[in-house]
């Protein structure tokens, strides 16, 4: 998988549709670093939203 723990944890949270608030209050993060995980997890998946991404990364098999 190219995608590191911590950002598998945040595609996790946003697969329940939380927004990236609650993720950050979930996982102990702030609501700027989830952002960063995820726009990380974006681009390394080649995905063009955070849907997207979950779904590549589903189908993959990395979450």
């Amino acid at each position: 998988s190219p995608l590191t723990a911590r950002e598998a944890d945040v595609l996790r949270a946003a697969e329940e549709g939380l927004p990236t608030e609650q993720i950050g209050v979930s996982l102990s993060l702030s609501a700027a670093t989830v952002r960063n995980y995820l726009s990380n997890a974006i681009s390394k998946v080649g995905a063009h939203n955070r849907l997207d991404a979950i779904r590549i990364a589903r189908n993959a098999g990395w979450l």
